[in-house]
């Protein structure tokens, strides 16, 4: 699923106000097997699911904000702190 890219031009982090760029692939695969064990935890600390569309990830690549059909979810207890990949 691609975004639009006039979505992309004018979405920031709500946190922060950096700007988001879509998951690349190999991220968007370890977020899924991560919500696929029941691992993955939102900011909030809600389990993650269902498995994601994509992602918009933070330019900072600490933390994405999960998108489900075709809507990202651009709230600060929606953030998937992405230091739990590791």
């Amino acid at each position: 699923m691609a975004l639009e890219s006039f979505l992309l031009d004018i979405v920031a982090c709500p946190a922060t106000g950096q700007p988001l760029h879509p998951a690349p692939p190999a991220l968007l695969e370890k977020l899924n097997a991560a919500i696929d064990k029941g691992k993955l935890k939102s900011e909030g600390g809600s389990v993650v699911g269902p498995r994601l569309q994509t992602a918009l990830v933070r330019e900072d690549d600490t933390a994405a904000y999960p998108v489900w059909d075709n809507i990202p979810r651009l709230l600060t207890d929606a953030a998937i702190p992405l230091d739990q990949l590791r």
